[in-house]
């Protein structure tokens, strides 16, 4: 089976050979840490060998869950932030045709996603359209109790329990959450929600291969077998220090830069339905590294699109940058350029070739573009957009991120700033708890 590959050398104008290798050390420790959980932050390493520990058995009964929602609904709405929703958003549509949405009904249910914001048109939309669909719910929470999936949870309840009844909208709930603890378990206790568990120590952000990604995916259609294969094999691919490890050459190289003064990634793609992945990677990145005032701060582009706004900054702008190009090998479908006798648009020298001839073209014009003007450029090239390949790239990044946290010397597996604003937000809104700190910012908002 083919493998993602990464390729480095366009660094080397920036950063050395040697000054990678200098950090190979640093890497194999954090290798050792994650490997033997003696790291900071080891209570959240049960990502490390989830690949290789999914059973067939669970796999069955997620499968059999995402069926019976299919017989039952024609829109299956993931309630869910951050990683609870990222994840699987990212592989449905990598995976998915770009215009499904707007074709007719497939033996599949559309996936659609709620409790990722607090938009009130928003989710007032999402009912106008729910509002004649057969649809269910997967609800996605560890505590229940997190602001935006709970508010998004509580009005599609109470929306699907009006059309069908409590007894029969609690068969068309999943709730994916912890094993014992918080109101989300005590509720799908009570009304009898079929359940999935957010294992203790797996993280939002490294949930994807869990019944958190792998559920709504199934239900969009696609093969979570193949995907943990992937991931299965990147895994056994990336579990020791050794010169052909993927995960610890791109954690160096990109510690490297930043040691060098390249303070922002930006990754970059060539093919729309990556966008979501790109999003993914933004969070997996930022909250693992954002901390300690140090860290690599994560953006992402999509190509060629983006070269037509933010082209010129990348390429003549603040010399901070670095960038990551996921290079997709083959395209799953095929379009000719034909020819055109008028040939106004001056386009017939490339008549009869592949579009995506001409796509790899300008992303190999743009690497080298940007090389030249002093953006170092890192390579990961994915063999097709297959399940296959998207897990292994997932399990890839989550790896890297590890190591890369590690070499950084922070704790790539807590989150303690995105507390702040929960706790202003919870002030401003008087949540009962919360009346000292109500007042005090009151204060200062005068």
């Amino acid at each position: 089976m083919k493998k993602i590959q990464v390729n480095v050398a366009d660094v080397y104008g920036t950063v050395s050979a040697d000054a990678i290798k200098k950090l190979a050390g640093r890497a194999d420790d954090a290798i050792n840490k994650l490997n033997n959980g003696t790291g900071a932050g080891n209570d959240f390493l049960g990502w490390v060998n989830l690949p290789s520990s999914i059973t067939p058995a669970l796999l069955g009964d997620i499968n059999a869950t995402a069926n019976a929602l299919k017989e039952t609904c024609e829109v299956v709405v993931a309630v869910g932030i951050g990683g609870s929703y990222l994840g699987a958003k990212a592989v449905i549509e990598a995976l998915s045709d770009s215009f499904a949405s707007l074709k007719p009904k497939t033996e599949w249910p559309r996936v659609v996603f709620a409790g990722q914001n607090i938009g009130e048109d928003y989710l007032a939309e999402l009912k106008d359209y729910l509002s004649d669909k057969k649809f269910g719910i997967i609800v996605i929470s560890k505590s229940g109790t997190t602001t935006e999936p709970a508010i998004a949870f509580r009005i599609l309840k109470e929306m699907l329990e009006a059309k069908l009844g409590k007894a029969e909208a609690a068969k068309r709930i999943v709730a994916i959450t912890d094993a014992k603890k918080g109101a989300l378990r005590q509720l799908a206790t009570e009304e009898g929600y079929k359940t999935f568990v957010i294992e203790d120590n797996v993280g939002g952000r490294f949930s994807v291969l869990t019944p958190v990604g792998l559920l709504p995916i199934a239900v969009a259609g696609y093969d979570i077998e193949q995907l943990i294969n992937g991931a299965r094999e990147m895994e056994e691919a990336t579990s020791k220090a050794e010169d052909d490890n993927i995960a610890m050459k791109y954690a160096m190289t990109r510690n490297a830069l930043y040691g060098a003064g390249k303070k922002i990634e930006i990754l970059v793609n060539y093919n729309p339905k990556l966008h979501y992945f790109g999003e993914w990677w933004k969070q997996l990145y930022g909250e693992s590294e954002g901390k300690d005032h140090k860290g690599i701060f994560p953006a992402a582009v999509d190509n060629s699109t983006d070269l037509h706004s933010m082209g010129q900054w990348i390429q003549d702008g603040e010399r901070t940058i670095f960038e990551t190009v996921i290079s997709v090998e083959s395209p799953e479908r095929e379009t000719i350029i034909p020819t055109d006798k008028a040939n106004l648009d001056g386009l017939n020298y490339i008549a009869g070739k592949h579009v995506d001839q001409v796509n790899k073209m300008a992303e190999l014009g743009t690497r080298i573009a940007h090389v030249d003007g002093g953006v170092p450029n890192i390579q990961i090239t994915l063999p097709a957009l297959k399940e296959v390949y998207l897990g292994q790239m997932i399990y890839f990044f989550e790896k890297a991120c590890g190591i890369s946290g590690y070499i950084l010397d922070v704790n790539p597996f807590n989150q303690p700033g995105v507390e702040a604003y929960k706790r202003n937000m919870f002030a401003l809104l008087a949540k009962p708890g919360y009346e000292k700190e109500t007042e005090e910012i009151k204060k200062r908002i005068k």
